[in-house]
């Protein structure tokens, strides 16, 4: 259930219907919006009555909520969610790119990609410290000094940084470094992951399940945000497909179904699900026209060296005509 305060509501008067709310033994989540705040009513088995706040002073309206997602769903916020991080911001009509490689080698790897993609466009600048791999004895990332040389990327050419954590111990030293928490597509449903990633206190990127749902999907962000983090971003990476000829079948239908059902924004990785170099760029420009709010992608000045993922890596040259390629498609361009 969905409480609505007036737009005049004391502080006091939205105290009362939290304390009413959690003498119920539920849990309340006040939601400010832009005129008027929201109180959720969450952890009920059932259904709530609504006639129990109605007479409560600055209630407007007790909304019943039909999703099993609460926190994300359009029925408790209309308003599509800003995602505020340092000097940029993601949602509401700002597209955002993110690019680099799938792995951080090496200070000089790092920084060379950087400068590539930052001077075609690109505000943040996305590698692996940390990589949950297939299989055991593949590459696993640097870890703590990959987040160093991630600092540097930061600190030398002002992109910001997202990064991946892969337990409880690596969200610790991600949070020090990331400007933005990724949750991959192997943890999608790591509750304690994801609670834990609820107090992080920076933006989180949750890439979907290569398995999931989208009600699945949702729920995992529900995870997040009812820990009291609603700087949620969406990630579509692919799911998987029939046949090889794609190494994930990208869903592309389920970015205008996001924005129907939730107000968190949406992003889509296109190198992941393609795994193939040569299909990025029409991917991602399919993605751009299906709405979304920013892109993903995987980029290596020498993607035949690439510790991981160098045949779906786009060269710098690739990635800054796909960037041009953008601009046409989206009235604003890119940011």
């Amino acid at each position: 259930m969905l409480i609505v305060m007036d737009k005049e509501a004391t502080p006091a008067q939205i105290g009362v219907v939290v304390r009413k709310i959690e003498a119920l033994g539920y849990l309340a989540q006040p939601m400010p919006g832009g005129e008027r705040v929201a109180i959720a009513v969450l952890r009920n088995p059932g259904p709530v009555d609504p006639a129990q706040f109605l007479d409560l002073p600055g209630v407007v309206q007790a909304i019943p909520v039909t999703r099993a997602y609460k926190l994300v769903s359009r029925e408790v916020k209309r308003e599509d969610t800003l995602i505020s991080l340092p000097g940029l911001e993601l949602g509401r009509g700002r597209f955002v790119v993110m690019a680099g490689p799938c792995a951080v080698e090496s200070e000089l790897q790092a920084l060379t990609i950087a400068a590539r993609v930052k001077a075609a466009g690109a505000r943040i600048f996305r590698g692996g410290a940390f990589k949950p791999r297939t299989s055991p004895y593949s590459h696993q990332g640097l870890g703590k000094p990959g987040l160093k040389i991630l600092k540097k990327v930061r600190d030398e050419t002002g992109l910001l940084i997202v990064t991946e954590a892969v337990d409880e111990d690596s969200l610790k030293l991600v949070r020090e470094y990331a400007d933005i928490v990724q949750i991959g597509a192997r943890n999608m449903q790591n509750f304690s992951l994801l609670r834990q990633a609820g107090h992080c206190g920076k933006p989180v990127l949750l890439k979907r399940g290569m398995n999931a749902t989208l009600e699945e999907w949702l729920m995992a962000a529900e995870y997040i945000m009812a820990e009291g983090n609603s700087q949620i971003i969406l990630c579509e990476r692919g799911i998987r497909a029939m046949g090889e000829h794609v190494r994930y079948l990208l869903d592309l239908a389920v970015v205008p179904v996001v924005r129907r059902e939730t107000h968190l924004p949406i992003v889509v990785d296109p190198s992941h699900a393609a795994g193939r170099r040569d299909l990025v760029p029409p991917l991602a420009r399919a993605a751009v026209v299906a709405g979304c709010d920013g892109l993903i992608i995987e980029v290596h000045h020498e993607p035949e060296k690439a510790i991981s993922d160098g045949a779906q890596s786009l060269y710098p040259d690739q990635f800054a005509a796909l960037m041009q390629e953008i601009q046409t498609l989206r009235p604003g361009g890119w940011k």
